[in-house]
């Protein structure tokens, strides 16, 4: 249940702080221009791959769907925040990021647990070998 429960604030709190770049060109501009200033190349590309990757990802841990390869894709994404905006910051700056990162790694690892849609989908299709 804590696993769920983990996995769905997580999963929320990505929804929640890509939500207005998704819905807001503007919004989308200033982020653009944010990674333009950490130096990150293609700014106009990585920036839109970044939200959609955590707003999706976000929805796909709330849902348990897809648990493993959404962990890595956070974990990644957040790599490369720690990377190129917060390697220069004190601890407390890289925590977020840093947390953000090893919740993806332990979602990668244990994937959605027994109350997501990935144990579903597994109950549904049955054994993968049948011993014989």
């Amino acid at each position: 249940m804590t696993l769920m429960v983990l996995r769905v604030v997580t999963g929320a709190f990505l929804v929640h702080g890509t939500q207005d770049n998704v819905l807001s060109a503007e919004r989308m501009q200033e982020f653009i221009g944010f990674l333009a200033l950490h130096g990150f190349p293609w700014p106009q590309l990585a920036a839109p791959l970044s939200v959609y990757a955590q707003f999706v990802c976000g929805v796909l841990l709330v849902l348990g769907l897809f648990t493993r390869l959404a962990g890595a894709v956070v974990a990644v994404n957040f790599v490369v925040a720690l990377a190129m905006v917060h390697w220069q910051q004190d601890f407390r700056g890289w925590w977020p990021a840093l947390v953000l990162v090893l919740l993806g790694l332990h979602f990668s690892a244990l994937g959605a647990g027994r109350y997501g849609m990935d144990a579903l989908l597994a109950r549904r299709r049955g054994p993968r070998w049948k011993r014989g």
